[in-house]
């Protein structure tokens, strides 16, 4: 069969994505997007933010409104896929409907991790990773009094951001040391830290969940590893997600965190590609097959396969980006600061505008901009196309990192 019916599997952004660049890329085949979810396709970075703060609405959050697919003629099927079938090159709905497709791409994203404890089942406790989940959060911040948030990484404190600044007493618990350690320098984490607490939020280092307790089916408190016991009306917990890779490793395809693809997004069955946060991939700024969890990686990665699947075939190099908006504090991150040994510190701790450029053996892999979105602009650029710099350069007096992209941009 030919790739005249392309068939994609999560209605996410990565899904999405796809099904609309191969119309832009001039595909006339037909595209068939499955998604587990009620109506059309949106965006999930604002359900923790904007949305819980009541600034947009359900209608802003979409990718597109509903003509949108029928113009371009996606069909969008709301449902869960359960089977593959390689030989026949047929997708197994739960319904039992069997759909024939020339490529199939698995986008079927991430689900939340969850805190393996008694009471995880009360009422009042939550993960945030859809709209249903942002709407019943939602119901609870109007009359909630106290917060207890589970885990200080990116979701969890942009939520400890959003419920302080709606008044709620929140506390966090994390068992590491710092704020977003697994992804942010020493000095970033700090400004965070000291960002939460003038807000009022209490963060717990070096400290587990026990237990969470309840009464009538509903969370009235939460256990600490150390014995101590936090009353609370609610729970929020973001302690990572686990790859939707079942399907996957269901059909004997490559897993390993994530489905394994290879440079052109490809897996182990070559009329199968996947993308986005389920995909596992090798990539030229990280010395090991990398999955991340992004906006910025699954419109790319999409773009890419939709290039690809209407022959014009490229390896996915695309920059690494990321962004949290926190309190007054937006976080800009280019490139990926694993393992880096050195660090330069432009702007002013104190106003909370800083840069952190992140070497790793005297190379730029990183910078961690808040507050300052022309050096994220600027950091991009001079990374992607491994413009050297030192960390001496970059530690000299009056340095500014959108001129020196400037003045190295010519001779790039």
């Amino acid at each position: 069969m030919s790739n005249n019916s392309i068939v994609i599997v999560g209605a996410g952004q990565a899904g999405y994505q796809v099904a609309a660049s191969l119309r832009q890329e001039g595909f006339e085949g037909a595209i068939t997007l499955i998604g587990d979810e009620p109506g059309v396709p949106y965006q999930r970075p604002p359900l923790s933010k904007a949305y819980l703060l009541g600034k947009v609405g359900t209608a802003a959050l979409r990718f597109r409104p509903p003509e949108f697919f029928d113009e371009h003629r996606i069909t969008r099927i709301e449902g869960s896929a359960t089977a593959i079938d390689q030989e026949r090159r047929e997708l197994v709905l739960a319904s039992g409907e069997r759909l024939a497709y020339g490529h199939l791409v698995l986008a079927t994203g991430a689900r939340n991790r969850v805190p393996a404890v008694a009471g995880i089942e009360l009422g009042g406790v939550f993960g945030l990773r859809n709209l249903a989940d942002a709407d019943g959060l939602s119901q609870r911040l109007g009359s909630a009094k106290r917060a207890v948030v589970i885990g200080a990484g990116f979701i969890g404190l942009e939520f400890a951001a959003v419920a302080a600044a709606r008044g709620i007493a929140v506390d966090v618990l994390e068992l590491g040391t710092r704020p977003m350690a697994r992804a942010l320098s020493v000095v970033t984490s700090q400004v965070f830290d000291q960002a939460h607490a003038r807000w009022g939020v209490r963060i717990h280092y070096g400290q587990s969940l026990a237990a969470i307790h309840g009464d009538g089916g509903q969370v009235t408190s939460v256990e600490l590893g150390s014995g101590e016991v936090l009353p609370t009306d609610l729970v929020v917990y973001g302690i990572g997600v686990l790859p939707n890779a079942e399907l996957a490793a269901q059909a004997q395809l490559t897993v390993n965190n994530g489905i394994v693809v290879d440079a052109h997004l490809l897996t182990s069955d070559p009329a199968i590609s996947a993308i986005g946060d389920v995909a596992s991939f090798p990539s030229p700024w990280s010395s090991q097959p990398i999955r991340l969890e992004s906006v910025q990686n699954a419109v790319d990665q999409a773009k890419a396969l939709a290039a690809r699947l209407t022959g014009k075939p490229a390896s996915y190099a695309a920059l690494p980006w990321f962004w949290t908006d926190q309190g007054e504090l937006k976080l800009q991150i280019a490139g990926l600061a694993d393992g880096h040994d050195e660090t330069v510190v432009l702007g002013s701790i104190e106003q909370r505008q800083i840069s952190v450029l992140c070497f790793r053996a005297g190379r730029l892999v990183a910078v961690e901009s808040c507050n300052r979105p022309a050096d994220h602009m600027a950091a991009r650029k001079l990374i992607a196309r491994n413009t050297p710099l030192s960390p001496a350069e970059a530690a000299a007096a009056g340095f500014d990192l959108k001129a020196f992209e400037a003045s190295t941009r010519e001779t790039a």
